[in-house]
């Protein structure tokens, strides 16, 4: 029995042994011109593969890379574009660098807590001030959001100055916006006072 794990490995696994057959044929053929017609021909077939893509540039430039792929690089052809090297698909690999610092206060998260440290690094007093109150009005809603039960200003002020490790400092007038007005589901509003809201209505005869 002839097993495909006994086979040769495809470069290119998506076209299927047979087109890997043909580009390997190709290879083979010594007279140049023919070499050009037969490649030509594969790639259409390629092509076809894809038929949405079969006109677009790019997808052109793509078709003749993967040929010299799929030859392990052997194959002498005139291409239309410029010929590719092993080297020039073999680029090294860059990681992203994933930030350390771990998360302090989770319920605010990453950006919160950035946000809270670019403040405490500003000098423009006027600005540091509308970010504040901003961002504590910000860390209220999180707060209701995740916790699903109310707090007091006192609990924000008292993470702020946490986050900022002590650098920003609450004025002692600073009041927050109520639970029920910033536009989080997590908390109702209260109702009006003198409001029908839970009263039974009584219905005339």
């Amino acid at each position: 029995m002839d097993y495909n794990t006994q086979r040769k490995k495809l470069a290119l696994p998506e076209y299927g042994r047979s087109i890997h057959k043909m580009v390997d044929w190709v290879t083979t053929i010594e007279n140049r011109n023919e070499r050009n017609r037969q490649i030509r021909a594969v790639i259409a077939v390629m092509g076809n593969m894809n038929p949405h893509l079969r006109d677009v540039n790019d997808f052109k430039h793509k078709l003749w890379d993967h040929v010299h792929i799929m030859s392990d690089f052997k194959i002498d052809i005139d291409s239309p574009y410029s010929i590719p090297t092993r080297e020039s698909f073999n680029t090294p690999i860059h990681t992203i660098p994933y930030a350390s610092e771990p998360i302090r206060v989770r319920h605010y998260g990453r950006n919160i807590q950035m946000m809270i440290n670019t403040m405490a690094n500003s000098t423009d007093s006027e600005l540091k001030e509308k970010t504040l109150v901003m961002l504590a009005n910000h860390m209220k809603k999180s707060y209701v959001t995740w916790n699903k039960e109310t707090v007091s200003d006192d609990i924000i002020f008292r993470d702020i100055e946490y986050l900022s490790g002590g650098r920003v400092k609450i004025p002692a007038n600073m009041k927050l916006a109520p639970a029920y007005n910033l536009n989080t589901s997590a908390i109702s509003p209260a109702p009006a006072k003198g409001s029908n809201v839970g009263k039974k209505v009584k219905k005339k005869r």
